[in-house]
């Protein structure tokens, strides 16, 4: 069982070149040390914020970059773009009605990242 995670935990892509926090909004009014994250908090620049410089071809802005220097790989800013849920959540501690996010969830970015937790924000175990 992982670690319940909260606004502020520090978040890595697999393609980004710096760490992330983790913004959670208090709508769904729980709070542990700070508000409480569930697995829909994946939306781009409100909960997942850019990761520095982005190097994966599958991002149009990087592969661009790329062709105009002749296939030497050039980073460009990172745009998150998570269209799906952390996976997996905790079932058995619902947060707004939807599953907790714990330290161990991974979030995909539509360019093949893969987002994880690398700080939960807190140190407090999830008990289910």
């Amino acid at each position: 069982m992982g670690v319940q995670v909260v606004m502020g935990a520090m978040l890595q892509c697999s393609f980004g070149v710096a760490p992330s926090s983790l913004m959670v909004l208090p709508v769904n009014k729980v709070m542990a040390t700070t508000p409480a994250a569930n697995i829909m908090d994946n939306k781009p620049f409100v909960n997942v914020l850019p990761f520095g410089m982005c190097s994966s071809l599958a991002n149009p802005m990087v592969a661009a970059a790329t062709a105009a220097a002749l296939g030497v790989l050039t980073p460009m800013p990172c745009i998150p773009a998570t269209a799906a849920p952390w996976v997996p959540g905790c079932p058995k501690v619902l947060i707004g009605n939807m599953p907790a996010l714990e330290s161990n969830s991974k979030c995909m970015c539509s360019y093949g990242g893969v987002i994880q937790v690398v700080s939960p924000g807190q140190m407090v175990a999830i008990d289910g």
